[in-house]
């Protein structure tokens, strides 16, 4: 969520009720602590912030968090055991998002308090299983508090996430899919227009398997050899490192970690590594024809554009209703 669970979002699904959680790969430090004084200007409820556990400043950024009082951490990939026993000295509730069953069972015996199990369906980088065959392995396999991910957008889907023994779910696509969303209304639209089969998986951004919305620019991605890739990832590479003042040497350092142990092309480590450059085009300025939009498959199925609190009421009015339905006269 990236350049999008920005502080009006992530305030304004807190204050809906949900856990809004700020987005902190494509902010530097001083950002970060900005954007959590921000949200804290907007909203008393509690929120989050999302850290790449893989990245340089991860103990500066813990340290901010701290600091500043923020109640939950999420990562993309697992903390280190240390990294996460710091948090938890400090009261902070670590939920580190898994794809595979091994992987939450990891965490859990580190001292993860929940964890968010995000099935195929979900967008951006993903795995191959289903969430309706991955999260009922998951709820089984350990003790803690299972978020469901990937394929949710409504209250019917968080009555199913419950029914599999899932202590509630996390939507991604389709809080991008709100008025509160500061995503350009242009881009919005494009995804209300996709259907589900214009959701596509690709390895061409980076090598790994990434949902997003079929564009152009990914069947150009798709069609490209290795010498146009390397030249446009050399050319948003050289841009991502102006925005967010980090060192080539920083960058191949990142690289070179993340090369490890794939079988990537230096082409796709620096898309990969400034992937925050694509996403920001679409989801900053508006350019759909020289960005990604990372998209959950539901984004096929999804008509509207209602605010936060709109939403959180439409879902548990309709989980609610869903309960009664199975649950018979």
């Amino acid at each position: 969520m990236g350049w999008v669970a920005g502080p009006r979002l992530v305030s304004a699904a807190a204050n809906a009720g949900a856990l809004g959680v700020l987005a902190s790969a494509t902010m530097d430090v001083d950002r970060l602590r900005e954007a959590i004084r921000e949200v804290r200007s907007r909203t008393d409820a509690p929120f989050g912030v999302n850290l790449r556990a893989d990245a340089q400043d991860a103990g500066d950024r813990v340290d901010v968090m701290i600091a500043e009082g923020v109640r939950v951490a999420s990562f993309a990939l697992a903390p280190s055991p240390a990294l996460m026993a710091r948090l938890k000295e400090a009261g902070v509730a670590v939920i580190p998002s898994v794809g595979a069953r091994r992987h939450a069972e990891k965490v859990a015996a580190w001292g993860a308090d929940a964890v968010i199990v995000q099935g195929a369906e979900g967008g951006g980088h993903t795995g191959e299983v289903a969430t309706t065959v991955l999260l009922p392995q998951v709820v089984d396999a350990v003790d803690i508090p299972v978020v469901a991910a990937g394929g949710f957008f409504d209250g019917r889907g968080l009555a199913a996430a419950l029914a599999y023994g899932a202590a509630g779910v996390a939507m991604g696509t389709r809080f991008l899919l709100t008025s509160d969303s500061t995503v350009p209304d242009a881009v919005k639209a494009r995804y209300l227009a996709a259907t589900v089969r214009e959701v596509t998986v690709t390895t061409a951004v980076d090598g790994l398997p990434h949902r997003m919305l079929r564009t152009d620019l990914v069947d150009a991605l798709e069609r490209s050899g290795r010498a146009r890739a390397l030249w446009h990832a050399l050319r948003r590479a050289a841009g991502y490192r102006r925005l967010s003042g980090a060192s080539w040497t920083a960058m191949l350092r990142d690289g070179r970690a993340l090369r490890h142990g794939r079988d990537l092309s230096w082409a796709q480590v620096l898309l990969a590594a400034n992937t925050p450059m694509l996403l920001r085009a679409s989801m900053v300025d508006g350019r759909t024809d020289l960005g990604v939009m990372a998209a959950g498959q539901v984004a096929g199925v999804i008509e509207d554009l209602p605010s936060c609190a709109e939403l959180v009421e439409r879902i548990m009015r309709e989980a609610e209703a869903a309960g009664r339905r199975v649950a018979g006269p």
